[in-house]
């Protein structure tokens, strides 16, 4: 049943954890973790049809654990001199959907988490503040300072 669940999530999940971490092989990692727990525990999960909301929220909670790792590792790094990304980085043709993705991955974190669980998710206002544990105020707020930025963002790149 594992073996099922990953052949038909597994790229959809690795997608999510990459939009809520900066990295592929990060993502790859957390979908990779979150499989091995569901294998683990498979005995004590009480109902075998929640394995993919297990899975997506054993995702996005192992996102966001990367994340504030790194964020704790890079605060106590020195910051990089000449980051300054390429002439060959610069010159490439970007697609508007990779101009997206990366204008999400520029969110601050919590903008970021409600965005990827309202529109690639598609959960409720209520679900996401339930995840997250905020109000749903606080969610709403979040949404809509999130759409502005990358609004502006888009506009700004056309």
């Amino acid at each position: 049943a594992v073996t099922e669940l990953f052949h038909h999530h597994y790229r959809r999940l690795v997608g999510l954890a990459g939009l809520m971490v900066d990295d592929r092989e990060t993502a790859e990692e957390v979908v990779q973790d979150a499989f091995e727990a569901l294998y683990r525990n498979w005995g004590r999960l009480r109902d075998p049809y929640a394995a993919v909301a297990y899975l997506n929220r054993s995702v996005v909670n192992g996102s966001r654990s990367k994340v504030r790792r790194r964020m704790t590792e890079r605060a106590f790094e020195l910051p990089d001199a000449g980051g300054e990304p390429s002439a060959e980085t610069g010159g490439l043709d970007i697609s508007r959907r990779h101009d997206l993705v990366v204008a999400v991955r520029q969110l601050p974190r919590r903008q970021r988490e409600v965005v990827v669980l309202r529109y690639f998710l598609d959960l409720s206002e209520i679900e996401i503040a339930d995840w997250l544990g905020v109000s749903t105020g606080s969610v709403k707020r979040h949404a809509s300072r999130a759409t502005d930025a990358l609004r502006k963002r888009m506009e700004a790149w056309a």
